[in-house]
């Protein structure tokens, strides 16, 4: 469910870049997101909400989301996520300024300098993190947590789902770490060294070995990581019966 706000207000009386960048912003984030969740999230009418979204879809810069697999019957909610030229929309200078100094480096010193640069910064970055975990003794799902509330003072746009086996009835197999927006995308489009460095320390500061499923990196709307839940063996008996 998503937050509401306590009156929805016409976008009329709000900025309308404002507005639309809380709306961009929001399916950078949240994506999929349906155009009914932007409503009840930020208590915009429904008619400004999808002037918005058809403008961004109309310049190229979210586009609709297709699940993987179609639950129930009927036809599903069109859900919304930022494109890639949403994604350029989103980056700054600095961004392009990072690519140019970053090829240098890799041009006269060597590609080597680039990785461990980028080790570097994931271990500044974990170190960063560290203050937002709980005890080593946490479980899982409150590592997982506090990670997300780390990434997202970072600027990363994270979040975190739970993943269970198809069964409604079935346990939690893991926990799906997403992240809708990274500060290094474009810079680890050019520079893979930045994602896998990232998912070294993730797996380092959560105590599991983690799987990377899609990046914005290589054109994916998200950056998915699963984090499989620890299992626990069958019990055995160890009595043998005389």
């Amino acid at each position: 469910m998503v937050n509401r706000s306590p009156a929805a207000v016409d976008a009329s009386s709000t900025p309308q870049a404002s507005t639309r960048e809380l709306i961009l912003r929001d399916i950078s984030t949240l994506g999929p997101i349906t155009t009914a969740d932007l409503v009840e999230r930020l208590g915009v009418t429904e008619t400004a909400v999808r002037r918005h979204v058809e403008n961004l879809l109309g310049e190229g810069l979210i586009e609709a989301h297709e699940p993987a697999v179609r639950r129930g019957r009927g036809r599903p909610a069109k859900s919304w996520v930022v494109s890639p030229a949403g994604h350029d929309a989103l980056r700054s200078d600095y961004d392009l300024l990072a690519e140019e100094a970053l090829r240098f480096l890799a041009e006269h010193v060597g590609r080597p300098a680039v990785r461990d640069f980028a080790e570097q910064r994931a271990r500044e970055l974990a170190a960063r993190c560290a203050t937002d975990l709980p005890e080593p003794s946490a479980s899982l799902v409150e590592r997982t947590a506090g990670l997300v509330r780390a990434l997202q003072r970072e600027g990363y746009a994270a979040t975190a789902r739970p993943v269970s086996g198809p069964d409604p009835d079935s346990r939690l197999t893991g926990i799906q770490l997403c992240q809708g927006h990274c500060p290094v995308q474009h810079v680890a489009a050019e520079f893979p060294e930045f994602c896998d460095a990232e998912a070294e320390v993730f797996a380092e500061v959560l105590g599991v070995h983690l799987q990377r499923l899609a990046t914005l990196a290589q054109g994916d709307h998200v950056c998915t990581t699963f984090v499989p839940m620890p299992t626990v063996p069958p019990a055995t008996d160890k009595g043998s019966p005389s």
